[in-house]
């Protein structure tokens, strides 16, 4: 027996291995983490290595050799025990034994109980019985809360700092050895320039710092009186810009036209695991998700490796990783626990809704239509959260007035939350026994579980198992049902004659005879038949009439008036957007100054929760990505903010009946700052409203310098028009609102399912200079209700310089570039 034990342990390791390697060897790690079947593979040689190893510790379990796995990680009850024997009954327990104090321990032969069960006792119950599972579960919900509110918290980033100057230095020449760079004379600055930094090179007779700089350089030597750099770029192009520019020169420890990144920065820095992580691993979430969509979420493998954990650990999410569950715990001890007025039984009609609800789902994404967001677990809780506690969060560390108001959506969405909450009045963890469909998906999961709960001959009747177990797995004749166990070893922990154990579902050593005392519980009859059938039609109609609501009331994209919310960039098209976003919540928290924000009813229930940009209230920040870094989903695409910042989420449009300039009111330029400070430079001036003379030439002081939208370089970030909102209309009560205003639609954005937004506009750019000799619109205004009275509206400033004045045509030293990406 020992030996067979062994070499089944054997066989499944190196089973094990040889799947692990293939995994590894034909995607490296760093591939693995992108390529679903890799990582899959992975995850199923790591799960048959680790069945491996508790096939090899149970064998090694002298005490209990009759099982093949054994996962008893509970607190045995206290007992007397004969002399020499231990009161463990797995080889983890013995080691315990050995390392914990022994001024911790209980005295098995007394019953004299040690201060660690004493301390868990103090706890609660289910401490004292499985305080495993009750640590992981702390454990879970307080990395649940660190991810949303500090890694997801965007205000710890800071902008980059400046860095050391060293300005007055002049170029000497290069060394046609080392092809290394000389320059002389300049200032020593604070610090002393060390060896093998990197440094920036910009020339100061130059204004703008774009135009001057001449690339970046590894320092080689530095001595007294000179200092020794060799290029990390192009070295003839390097050459080219010394030679021609004037200088002196600024060496600089940072470069000062770099893309801000800092948000992005800050995101990846805290992330050490996921942001997201809790919310791929619910399965209804991406199982929905891709089945609406028609298209794969990458969020699938890991709802796929957890309900492979989920096999040796049979519905192990629920009993201990799902920060609701823990939650609705927390309320049941502090809240629930209290009211017992409204309390049901444990075998009305109710004991099924999960897997209704989990059908009605299922028929909805069939259809199109994605409403797991209101049911799954998780997107539940970090909706709740967020607009619950993060409102408090930001409004008492950054203050009230930037806590956005709340509209109907919030409320809904904050009912729901309590009422998951509430259902704890009618049964201790009503929601996860009966109600959760995530929490189905884990019970049909069940039904390939490796390992179970079973009860020994030794059971005496006691009925403490059924009371304690939070899941209403036991049957009243104190088996499983194993579709509801979670595992969570509570039963064992009081169970006084240790009847209890976990093994493999095919062990059936010394068990106890079913249906005794008897359950009353039979086979499928006609009345459960009719009940399953009644319920199951009642599931698919609920689905189908929801999906078709939805629809009727819904987003309606081909009707002429239907509303084009500005959507996060990296969106897919609306259409798969709408059956891709979950509703989750996690792009709100992590996006910085509340760009984004939950809609309401503009599409109806379809949009409701969806993210939308409100640039009234605040502008996408350059430095940022983190709302596609977060998304489950992949309704937002996890851009590098190479990608981002030429992806285009709207168009700014100027309303010329408003604009100050373009109404002739006054001078104005708002916008085109806001825009060339966050470096789109996308907003160019013109000359509007100008007096001319009698040979029709415009008088030179007269006219208004007005902005002129560059649609082939806007991204729609909304930073303008949060600008003139904020100025004009809140401040100097000016306008009744923004004169500016970004607008999604056809034409105006870039939705796509995959692809890179560098190469559409290159593609865009080489379309224009082939079709450069027709005329191209770059300005978007609405037209005005009357004739404009400037009939040299458009015409450029005179006293302006041409953007391109002085640059020679033919480029000799080939210093400009054709490609502004």
């Amino acid at each position: 027996m020992l030996m067979r034990r062994l070499a089944i342990g054997a066989a499944i390791a190196m089973l094990g291995t040889a799947v692990l390697l293939a995994g590894w060897t034909d995607h490296p790690l760093s591939r693995a983490l992108s390529d679903g079947s890799s990582l899959l593979t992975v995850a199923v040689g790591g799960l048959l290595i680790a069945v491996a190893v508790l096939v090899l510790l149970t064998t090694l379990d002298r005490g209990r050799t009759g099982a093949l796995l054994r996962l008893d990680c509970f607190l045995p009850f206290l007992k007397r025990i004969r002399d020499g024997s231990s009161p463990s009954h797995s080889v983890a327990g013995r080691m315990l034994r050995r390392i914990v104090p022994a001024s911790w321990q209980s005295d098995w032969a007394t019953k004299k109980r040690g201060s660690f069960r004493k301390r868990m006792g103090q706890l609660g119950i289910s401490w004292r019985a499985a305080p495993v599972r009750r640590l992981i579960q702390s454990i879970c919900l307080l990395t649940f809360l660190v991810l949303f509110f500090v890694v997801c918290w965007p205000y710890s980033a800071r902008p980059a700092p400046v860095g050391e100057i060293w300005p007055g230095w002049s170029f000497d020449g290069v060394d046609q050895q080392s092809g290394e760079f000389l320059f002389s004379g300049g200032e020593t600055g604070k610090s002393p320039i060390a060896a093998h930094q990197q440094l920036f090179v910009f020339d100061e007779s130059v204004p703008d710092p774009a135009s001057g700089a001449a690339g970046s350089y590894d320092v080689v030597e530095v001595t007294t009186d000179q200092i020794r750099l060799r290029s990390t770029d192009d070295l003839s192009a390097a050459l080219d810009t010394l030679l021609i520019g004037g200088g002196p020169w600024t060496l600089r420890q940072s470069d000062p036209t770099a893309w801000p990144s800092h948000y992005a920065d800050n995101l990846r820095r805290k992330e050490i695991i996921p942001a997201e992580l809790f919310l791929a691993i619910d399965p209804l979430v991406s199982l929905s998700t891709a089945i609406a969509s028609r298209s794969y979420v990458w969020s699938l493998v890991a709802a796929g490796i957890i309900l492979l954990i989920c096999v040796l650990i049979p519905r192990g999410f629920c009993g201990y990783l799902c920060p609701l569950g823990t939650t609705i715990d927390l309320f049941d001890w502090a809240v629930g626990r209290r009211v017992t007025r409204f309390r049901v039984g444990n075998d009305g009609w109710w004991v099924h809704i999960k897997y209704y609800l989990l059908a009605g789902t299922l028929v909805c994404a069939v259809l199109g239509i994605l409403v797991s967001g209101f049911v799954s677990a998780i997107p539940v809780i970090t909706r709740g959260m967020l607009f619950l506690v993060d409102p408090l969060q930001s409004g008492s560390l950054r203050g009230w007035h930037l806590v956005p108001a709340m509209n109907l959506g919030h409320l809904i969405s904050i009912t729901l939350f309590i009422g998951v909450l509430a259902l704890g009045f009618l049964r201790p963890r009503f929601w996860c026994k009966y109600v959760c469909p995530s929490g189905a998906v884990f019970s049909l999961g069940n039904l390939f579980r490796v390992t179970e709960r079973k009860v020994e001959s030794s059971c005496i009747h006691c009925n403490k198992c059924v009371e304690i177990c939070p899941f209403d797995a036991i049957k009243p004749d104190f088996t499983t049902r194993t579709t509801d166990c979670t595992l969570c070893q509570s039963c064992g922990g009081v169970c006084p004659t240790h009847a209890i154990k976990f093994v493999e579902r095919w062990n059936l050593v010394e068990l106890k005879a079913p249906n005794d005392p008897p359950t009353g519980e039979t086979a499928l009859g006609r009345r459960g038949f009719l009940s399953l059938a009644g319920g199951s039609a009642a599931a698919v109609a609920g689905g189908v009439a929801m999906a078709g609501m939805t629809k009727t009331f819904g987003a309606n994209l081909n009707a002429p008036d239907a509303f084009h919310p500005v959507r996060p960039p990296g969106s897919v098209p609306e259409q798969e957007f709408l059956q891709m976003c979950i509703r989750c919540g996690e792009c709100f928290k992590a996006c910085p100054n509340n760009v984004l924000q939950p809609e309401a009813f503009q599409q109806g229930l379809e949009g409701l929760w969806t993210p939308m940009v409100n640039a009234d209230w605040a502008g996408c920040e350059s430095s940022c990505n983190a709302c596609g870094q977060v998304c489950p989903t992949g309704a937002i695409r996890a851009l590098p903010l190479e990608e981002k910042k030429v992806a285009r989420m709207g168009l700014a449009i100027v309303n010329s009946d408003t604009c100050l300039p373009l109404a002739g009111r006054e001078d104005c330029d708002l916008c085109v700052q806001e825009c060339n400070a966050a470096g789109y430079h996308a907003i160019e001036y013109i000359k509007v409203r100008a007096e001319v003379d009698d040979d029709g030439q415009p008088i030179e002081g007269t006219g208004f310098l007005a902005p002129n939208v560059i649609a082939d370089q806007c991204v729609g970030c909304g930073l303008c028009q949060t600008r003139c909102y904020g100025i004009n209309v809140k401040e100097k009560h000016l306008l009744q609102e923004s004169a500016i205003i970004v607008q999604a639609g056809e034409g105006r954005e870039d939705r796509m399912m995959s692809g890179s937004y560098r190469q559409k506009r290159k593609r865009e750019q080489a379309e224009r200079q082939q079709t450069s000799s027709e005329p191209a619109a770059d300005s978007y205004f609405v037209p005005n209700s009357e004739p404009t009275e400037d009939p040299f509206g458009t015409l450029p400033d005179p006293s302006q310089p041409e953007p391109n004045a002085g640059v020679p045509d033919d480029d000799p030293f080939g210093i400009q570039s054709d490609d502004p990406f």
